[in-house]
């Protein structure tokens, strides 16, 4: 609770410091037609249940209401070395306003999902690889399922999009300036909210061992997706911005790829929902 209220008071600090220096102007505020502006964060993710498909030559079943989680990396760059930039679930924007209250981006949402192990689902199918060898041991899933249950062990199955889903996306958004409802008198300083709604396509890169097969891990586009999102954005001197966004998605990727074998494929659709804390800068090219 004292951490809460402490945050709350640092932000009514902030605004009563840039509140002293007064605009006549409200345009100088809210003045943002012809402007780009382009952003980096980190994101948080969960996803619903989905069933997956998965069909080879020597399978075809259907896993239900299959669990998975996010891969997140809250401190981003280990060791601060370049090569780890992408280790996070990070999120890229820019962005450009083609009126004051309205822009089109282009981004890409670099989420991760990744199946959880050994949780035990309903299964419906077919598979025929015969006897296999995963780690020195000797296995084998043969038969037809009708709802029966299977726990999804390493030696059966991992499937994660673990270098990433990939969204890659282009949207429009309201921008909207509350400064004047906040009595906030200044063009140093702005609190805007920011709505909209993206579309775009996966691109993931999915890890997978199945039954046996060598793991599998390329990048391939799968599907494509959707969302809604709303954020808080605050302004600091005209340019530097930080911003909270809460998207809410669906994503249907029917053509993911498991294997060498291009003709081996898994399919699945979930809806997500992804909190994304990024900071950026607004510029003119003039």
């Amino acid at each position: 609770m004292k951490t809460r209220y402490s945050s709350l008071l640092l932000f009514f600090i902030v605004i009563q410091i840039f509140s002293q220096n007064k605009v006549s102007n409200e345009e100088s505020i809210n003045s943002r037609k012809g402007k780009f502006f382009a952003s980096w964060g980190w994101n948080r993710d969960s996803y619903s249940k989905s069933d997956i498909t998965f069909k080879g030559n020597d399978f075809d079943f259907t896993l239900h209401n299959v669990k998975a989680d996010d891969k997140p990396n809250p401190f981003g760059i280990k060791f601060f070395s370049p090569g780890d930039v992408t280790l996070p679930q990070t999120n890229y924007r820019l962005g450009y306003f083609f009126k004051d209250n309205y822009n089109v981006v282009i981004g890409a949402d670099h989420m991760k999902y990744v199946m959880r192990q050994n949780q035990s689902v309903k299964i419906n199918g077919n598979i025929n690889t015969g006897n296999y060898t995963y780690n020195g041991t000797n296995y084998n899933y043969d038969g037809t399922y009708h709802d029966s249950q299977i726990v999804l062990t390493d030696d059966f199955l991992k499937f994660e999009h673990t270098d990433g889903l990939n969204y890659i996306y282009a949207g429009v958004n309201r921008f909207d300036n509350f400064n004047k409802l906040l009595h906030i008198n200044t063009n140093k300083f702005e609190v805007n909210l920011e709505e909209g709604v993206d579309v775009g396509v996966l691109y993931p890169k999915t890890n997978t061992t199945i039954l046996g097969n060598t793991r599998y891990d390329e990048f391939h586009i799968a599907g494509y997706g959707f969302g809604l999102n709303t954020g808080l954005n605050l302004v600091f001197y005209k340019h530097f911005f930080l911003q909270t966004t809460f998207k809410l998605g669906y994503i249907n990727m029917p053509d993911i790829r498991i294997t060498k074998d291009t003709s081996e494929k898994a399919k699945q659709h979930f809806w997500f929902h992804e909190t994304i804390y990024s900071f950026g800068y607004r510029f003119n090219l003039k």
